[in-house]
């Protein structure tokens, strides 16, 4: 009897542990009401990770030993997609990526970004060779990037216009057809 009630003890103990983690991470994912520099005084907007707010800047270094960044304005719009080698709908995604990267490639930068913190590295790197991703791919090895996206699904596509201000914020998988809607929305093409 003592051995059931202990094993009931620690089932409750890591359903109470699993609720808090995800209210704490429901509460962190929420937007800011006001952007920090606007309280401030400033009128330069702080950035988020939302649709109108600048993007969340980053460099990384990609498989090809070049850097990527994202920062303020540039010179083609840019498609940040966060993906895991184990999800799904990234695999299913992948092709259609390749394909809008290699037929939009004049007025649009699309980088594969890895949230190997949530992966396994050599799996992410058999994807790559898998589906011969015709654009920069890099390692969030930590997280970071995508936290400060606020990611929360994979895939994630995030589309950033030429002015460094995030235009829409895509969680899951999209059908080829309404991704590439987007895109020509967001480069005019």
């Amino acid at each position: 009897m003592k051995a059931v009630n202990k094993r009931n003890i620690t089932v409750i103990a890591v359903i109470v542990f699993l609720a808090f983690l995800a209210i704490e991470r429901t509460t962190q994912s929420e937007p800011e009401a006001v952007p920090a520099m606007e309280q401030q005084g400033s009128s330069k907007l702080a950035s988020g990770a939302g649709k109108g707010q600048p993007a969340p800047a980053f460099t990384l270094q990609g498989v090809n030993g070049e850097s990527y960044s994202v920062e303020g304005a540039r010179e083609k719009a840019v498609l940040v997609n966060f993906w895991a080698s184990w999800c799904e709908p990234c695999q299913q995604e992948a092709p259609a990526l390749n394909a809008l990267a290699l037929k939009y490639k004049d007025v649009l930068d699309v980088y594969g970004i890895n949230v190997t913190s949530q992966d396994y590295k050599p799996n992410a790197e058999r994807f790559v060779k898998k589906y011969m991703l015709a654009f920069p791919v890099m390692y969030d090895l930590k997280g970071e990037i995508f936290d400060k996206y606020k990611g929360a699904v994979f895939p994630t596509n995030v589309l950033v216009d030429k002015n460094g201000v995030i235009a829409e914020v895509i969680l899951g998988l999209l059908s080829p057809e309404e991704l590439e809607k987007k895109i020509i929305t967001l480069t005019g093409s």
